[in-house]
């Protein structure tokens, strides 16, 4: 099998991993290296939102002792299988770094044999790219639930940033899904690179030189729609993972229909949710960025998002008692939760404040979003003039089922709208 037709399986059967990050670390190129990579994302080229977006992505090899009934790459599975070589792979992204296809490389893949050989073969791949090839560039890699620590610690060394796949939102669709993995298997490695990246930190304040584990931190994915936990079970899973093992990312990946197993929903007119998929990650947003909690977002009478709303608006509407907020007076963390004010947003009326009253017109110009923030906010105690309207229409307004005005019409449960006018 030649490099291309091996190039061509792997790289497709590697699609699955969602790997559109920044790569979080800062590391300027060196006389006799080649690459280079920078906080806001991988080398020279990034998104608009500073994302990377030119990674080789790619397994080393798609054969699996494992039969994990959602996956593409399980052993029971008739598709053709390809490996590299450690030399095979170092070429490959050498060679396509050169040509500025790509600024990096994301490596993942399936079990070949067992974890440990498996890793094996992923650490030499890097220590070759690293050493002979002299490569600084960012590197990604996937680290193998089930490896030997000592093992998940060299790839450390070798990589920029470590993820480990927790695959499924609960120990019991695992369990179904997926009868040769455990869960202890894959929390371990996440507990051993968050004490490894911690112990690297207080390392390199003793001593600059010292070795670099992991620099930009562990990352994680889970498949979303494979089974039937809800997005409140999801969502509390994800807080937790930040808050225990120091996650930098958690993505979330739309069940794509790749069996006819029957414990998974049915192909023939099955939709990938990616509505629900872009709504975990706007949640994401709000554990990270901006003060809320899984248990505010989402509760036992809302257990799922509304995919018509996003869940800032939804988590507003259902809230009546926390608004209007008055931007001249209120908090950063109470701005914050305004639907259509963002980080910067907040910051910009923070500051902007300090040199006199805000109007209405003040924070278009401070590139607040009014057609959401204006239900929600009062400038000088006033409310944007001639905007009466109930819950019910906000919602319509917000989803875009109804884009009149409705003058005239009370704040349903919202009584304090009525002293904050006028």
């Amino acid at each position: 099998m030649d490099m291309m037709e091996k190039l061509t399986i792997l790289a497709d059967a590697a699609k699955y991993d969602a790997a559109c990050t920044s790569s979080g670390v800062v590391r300027g190129g060196r006389p006799g290296t080649i690459g280079t990579a920078t906080n806001s994302g991988c080398c020279h080229t990034f998104s608009a939102d500073g994302r990377c977006v030119s990674l080789l992505k790619v397994l080393y090899t798609n054969h699996c002792c494992y039969d994990c009934a959602y996956c593409v790459n399980r052993r029971s599975n008739d598709v053709p299988r390809a490996a590299f070589t450690p030399r095979e792979l170092c070429e490959l992204t050498i060679q396509f770094y050169r040509r500025n296809y790509i600024e990096g490389l994301f490596l993942s893949s399936a079990v070949l044999k067992s974890p440990d050989f498996t890793t094996e073969r992923m650490i030499e791949t890097l220590r070759l790219l690293r050493t002979e090839y002299q490569f600084n560039g960012y590197i990604h890699a996937k680290a193998i639930p089930g490896a030997d620590p000592e093992l998940t610690y060299q790839l450390g060394l070798v990589a920029d940033r470590l993820s480990v796949n927790i695959e499924l939102p609960s120990e019991s669709s695992l369990r179904l899904l997926c009868p040769d993995k455990h869960k202890a298997d894959i929390f371990r490695p996440m507990a051993q690179i968050r004490d490894g990246n911690e112990r690297s930190r207080a390392e390199l304040k003793l001593y600059r030189h010292a070795p670099r584990f992991a620099p930009a931190g562990q990352s994680t994915q889970m498949i979303v729609g494979a089974t039937p936990e809800s997005d409140q079970h999801i969502l509390t899973l994800t807080q937790g993972l930040y808050r225990k093992y120091h996650l930098k990312r958690v993505f979330y990946s739309a069940y794509m229909p790749v069996s006819d197993n029957k414990l998974l929903p049915a192909p023939a007119g099955f939709r990938p949710p990616l509505l629900r998929e872009h709504r975990l990650y706007q949640a994401d947003w709000l554990l990270r960025f901006y003060g809320f909690t899984a248990e505010e977002i989402l509760d036992r009478d809302h257990p799922n998002f509304d995919a018509s709303l996003d869940p800032k608006s939804d988590w507003a509407l259902r809230h009546p008692e926390f608004f209007p907020v008055e931007v001249n007076r209120a908090d950063y963390e109470a701005i914050l939760r305004v639907p259509g004010i963002g980080v910067r947003g907040a910051q910009r009326i923070v500051t902007a404040r300090r040199c006199g009253p805000l109007t209405f017109e003040g924070l278009k110009r401070l590139g607040i979003v009014m057609k959401r923030a204006q239900y929600f906010i009062t400038c000088s105690g006033r409310m944007l003039p001639g905007l009466r309207c109930s819950q019910e229409s906000v919602y319509r307004r917000l989803t875009g089922l109804e884009q009149a005005e409705l003058p005239g019409e009370s704040w349903q449960q919202l009584s304090l709208f009525d002293g904050a006018v006028g």
